[in-house]
C-alpha cells in the first residue's frame, strides 16, 4: 500500500512537471546527474596523457591502465574534438597548466596549423568540426619530408584512422617555413656574433681602466698581462734565471742541496739557450723546452722553501749589486766615450799625412789660393772656422757653397794648427770650394796671441794648471779615471777653441762674420743672417734653454759672490756652433776685455770648470740676440731622440756631442746628413780606407 502511494505520488509529482509545473529542478537535477560527472571525467582526462608523440593517439594497450571512466570520456571528447585541437589543449597543458573548454572555443589556435580540407578563411582555424571528419595536420615541429615518402597515419582510436598525404603545395609551404627558419637562424647567429664582439671591445676597454696584480710569471713583481712584444719570450727568460738564482741561494741556507744543484742545472741550460739573444727571433729551438723545465723546478721550489721575507732580502741584495755594476759601467762607458771623442780615427790621420807631404812638395809659387782679394771686403759673407780636422772642415765648407744661392760672394776664413796646416791647403787647393773663396791660416802665425796679451795662455803654461789638467794621468782603475778624462780633452788646451773670443783681432776690417763650429752641417742658404737686426747686440745665437734646463746656473758656481751678484742663474743660455757676431759693437763694447777681466777672476776656476761656453755666456750676457730655433738645430752628438723634421727644416744641424758623425760612436740615424757631403770616391779617401 505504502508503495502504492509513493508510486501513485511520484507519477503525481512528474505529471506535475510535466503539466507545466516548473523546469528549473529537472534542470538541475539532469545538471548533476549527466553532465557534471561528463565534465569531471574530461577533465581527468586532459590532465591524463593520451598522446604518445605529436601525430599518434595513445595505443590500446596504454589505455588498459586507465579506468573505465576515463576510457568512456576519452571516447566521448575524440567524437567531439578533431586531433589538432586534442593535440593543442595537451601542448598547452604540458607548458601553461589547464585549460577552459571556452577558452580552446576561442579561436586561439595557432596560424602555424593548417587543416587540410578546410581553405577558407572563415573555417582555416575552426575548432569543431563533424565526427569523423578525416583531418591531415601539418606540425609546426614536423622534419621535411621528401615527396614519396610513407604516408603518416594517426590513430585516433579503432576504427577512426586517418591518412597524411604529402601534397605539392604542403612540401612548398614546408620548404618556405625552413626557408624562413634558416634565414632567421642565419639572422640570429649575425646578432649573436655583433653582440659578442662589443662585450669583448666593452671589456678590452674596461681592462685598460683596471690595474692588474703585479704577480708574474715566475716572478713576484712583473705584471701578469705582458703586450705582445718581441722580447716576451727572452725577458720571461731572464726572470726564470733570476728567481732561480733567488731559490738556490735559499736552498744552500736551508740545506737543499739537491734542489740547488737542479736549480743551478736549470739555470746553466737557460743561459746556454739565451745566449746573447735580445728577442724572441734570436733564441734557439730548445729555448721553449728550456723554460718549461725552468717552469717546473721553479715550482717545485716554491713549493719546499718559498719564504717571502726570504725571497724580498735577496732579491733587495740582488738589486743592490746590480745598482753597483751600472755605476760602474757607466762610468767605464763615460770613459770610453770620452776616450773615443778626443782621438782622431786613423783614417783622418792618414788623410793629414798624406796631404801635408803632398803639400810641402808643391813649388811655393803653386801653394796660394785665388781671389785674396775678397779676404777684406765687407760687402762679401765672411765666414770664420777653426778647426784641425781636415774631412770636417772640408763638409762645413762644401755644405755652404753647394745650399748658397749666390756662392761667389762667400768667403771662408779657416784656422788651423801647425801640424795639420799643410794639409788643409793641400785639400781645398785640390778641392776648391767652387766659386768661393777660402783662405787658411796658422794659429801660431799670430805672433800679438802670447801669454802676456791672452789670460787663457798664461795659465795653460802655469805649474798649477798643468797639476790640474794632468794630475790624474795614470788612475788606478778605468772608473777612477773617467772623471778627470774629460779635463786632458785637447780641446780645451788648444787655442783654436779659444780664438773665437779674438775676431775683430783676426779680421780687423771686417764689419760682420758668421762663426761656424767644424762639426756643424748647412743645409740652406745663409746669407739671411747678414740681414738680422740684432738691435744693438753683439752675439746673433739660437737660444737653448727650456723649462728647468740649459741656464746659467746650469754652468756657472753661483755660490761665488761675483757670479751670485752678477748674473740671473735663471738667465737662458744659448749655443756656439753657429753665431753672427757685429765686429763694431763688438769693438766699441770691448768683449774681448770684458772677457779678459772673468778669465783673470777664474785663474783658481772657482767661477766655472771648463770650455769655452762658460765665459761666452758671462762676456755676451746680456749683449745677445736670440734667433729663431729653425737657423740652428742642436743635439745630434748625443740626443737620439731629435724628430726628423725638426732636422730637414733646420738651416744648420749641429753634432754637438761625444757622437761625432766621423766617429765610429756616432748614431748612424743622423750620420747620412753629414756623408752626403764626403766624395768617398776621392784617391785620397781611397788610399787612406776612409768610406761610408
Amino acid at each position: 500500500m505504502a508503495l502504492k502511494r509513493g508510486s501513485s505520488g511520484a507519477s503525481f509529482q512528474f505529471q506535475r512537471i510535466r503539466g507545466g509545473g516548473s523546469c528549473f529542478p529537472v534542470a538541475i537535477l539532469l545538471f548533476f546527474s549527466v553532465f557534471a560527472p561528463m565534465l569531471f571525467l574530461v577533465g581527468r582526462g586532459f590532465r591524463t596523457p593520451i598522446l604518445t608523440d605529436d601525430n599518434n593517439v595513445q595505443s590500446g594497450s596504454s589505455m588498459q591502465s586507465i579506468d573505465w571512466r576515463e576510457q568512456s570520456a576519452v571516447q566521448n571528447v575524440k567524437s567531439i574534438f578533431s586531433k589538432e585541437v586534442i593535440d593543442t589543449i595537451k601542448a598547452y597543458t604540458d607548458d601553461m597548466g589547464l585549460w577552459s573548454l571556452d577558452f580552446i572555443r576561442k579561436n586561439h589556435q595557432s596560424s602555424s596549423w593548417k587543416v587540410v580540407g578546410l581553405e577558407n578563411s572563415s573555417q582555416n582555424n575552426a575548432t569543431y568540426i563533424e565526427p569523423n571528419q578525416p583531418v591531415v595536420v601539418v606540425d609546426r615541429e614536423t622534419p621535411q619530408v621528401k615527396q614519396g615518402s610513407v604516408p603518416i597515419e594517426s590513430s585516433m582510436g579503432a576504427g577512426d584512422r586517418s591518412q597524411f598525404v604529402d601534397t605539392p603545395a604542403k612540401l612548398a609551404r614546408r620548404q618556405l617555413r625552413e626557408k624562413r627558419r634558416e634565414k632567421r637562424a642565419a639572422e640570429l647567429v649575425r646578432l649573436d656574433d655583433e653582440v659578442n664582439v662589443k662585450l669583448e671591445n666593452a671589456a678590452i676597454e674596461r681592462s685598460k681602466a683596471v690595474d692588474t696584480a703585479v704577480l708574474g710569471k715566475y716572478s713576484i713583481w712583473r705584471r701578469d698581462i705582458e703586450n705582445e712584444n718581441a722580447d716576451t719570450t727572452v725577458r720571461l727568460m731572464r726572470d726564470q734565471m733570476i728567481m732561480a738564482r733567488v731559490y738556490s741561494s735559499i736552498a744552500k741556507m736551508k740545506n737543499k742541496l739537491e734542489l740547488d744543484r737542479e736549480l743551478l742545472a736549470r739555470l746553466k741550460e737557460s743561459q746556454h739557450a739565451l745566449g746573447e739573444a735580445t728577442t724572441d727571433a734570436d733564441l734557439s729551438r730548445s729555448a721553449p723546452a728550456k723554460i718549461k723545465a725552468m717552469g717546473q723546478v721553479l715550482a717545485k721550489a716554491r713549493e719546499e722553501i718559498y719564504d717571502c721575507n726570504l725571497v724580498i732580502k735577496k732579491l733587495r741584495a740582488m738589486l743592490q749589486s746590480a745598482d753597483e755594476q751600472v755605476r760602474s759601467l757607466k762610468k767605464q762607458s763615460t770613459f770610453l766615450s770620452q776616450l773615443a771623442a778626443k782621438t782622431i780615427p786613423n783614417g783622418i790621420h792618414c788623410l793629414s799625412m798624406r796631404l801635408t807631404i803632398a803639400y810641402y812638395l808643391l813649388p811655393p809659387d803653386k801653394r796660394k789660393f785665388p781671389k785674396s782679394e775678397n779676404l777684406e771686403n765687407p760687402n762679401l759673407y765672411h765666414y770664420a772656422l777653426f778647426s784641425d780636422n781636415v774631412l770636417a772642415a772640408s763638409v762645413v765648407v762644401n755644405s755652404t757653397v753647394m745650399n748658397a744661392k749666390e756662392p761667389e760672394k762667400h768667403v771662408f776664413h779657416l784656422v788651423t794648427d801647425k801640424l795639420n796646416f799643410g794639409a788643409m791647403n793641400m785639400w781645398f787647393l785640390l778641392n776648391p770650394p767652387g766659386k768661393a773663396t777660402i783662405h787658411v791660416e796658422n794659429v801660431d802665425d799670430f805672433k800679438w796671441l802670447n801669454s802676456s796679451y791672452c789670460p787663457v795662455l798664461r795659465q795653460l803654461e802655469s805649474a798649477a794648471m798643468k797639476e790640474y789638467y794632468f794630475k790624474a794621468d795614470h788612475p788606478t782603475t778605468l772608473s777612477a779615471g773617467s772623471s778627470h778624462l774629460k779635463y786632458r780633452n785637447p780641446k780645451y788646451l788648444s787655442m783654436l777653441n779659444h780664438l773665437r773670443f779674438y775676431l775683430p783681432q783676426v779680421y780687423p776690417k771686417l764689419d760682420k762674420i758668421l762663426f761656424l763650429d767644424d762639426d756643424i752641417v748647412v743645409q740652406k742658404d745663409l746669407t739671411g743672417l747678414w740681414s738680422v737686426n740684432l738691435r744693438g747686440k753683439v752675439n746673433g745665437a739660437v737660444e737653448t734653454c727650456g723649462e728647468s734646463f740649459h741656464r746659467f746656473d746650469k754652468y756657472l758656481n753661483f755660490s761665488n759672490p761675483h757670479i751670485a751678484r752678477n748674473f740671473d742663474p735663471n738667465a737662458c743660455g744659448w749655443a756656439y756652433g753657429m753665431n753672427i757676431f757685429d765686429l763694431k759693437e763688438w769693438k766699441k763694447r770691448d768683449i774681448t776685455g770684458i772677457y779678459h777681466k772673468w778669465q783673470n777672476m777664474n785663474e783658481q776656476r772657482v767661477l766655472w770648470k771648463l770650455g769655452t761656453l762658460p765665459p761666452g755666456l758671462i762676456t755676451f750676457y746680456g749683449l745677445t740676440h736670440p734667433l729663431q730655433k729653425s737657423w740652428h738645430v742642436l743635439g745630434l752628438g748625443y740626443n737620439p731622440s731629435i724628430d726628423r723634421s725638426e732636422i730637414e727644416s733646420a738651416a744648420v744641424i749641429h753634432y754637438n756631442g761625444n757622437m761625432k758623425p766621423w766617429l765610429e760612436i756616432a748614431m748612424n740615424k743622423y750620420r747620412s746628413y753629414w756623408t752626403k757631403y764626403i766624395k768617398y770616391d776621392h784617391p785620397y779617401l781611397r788610399n787612406c780606407n776612409l768610406s761610408e
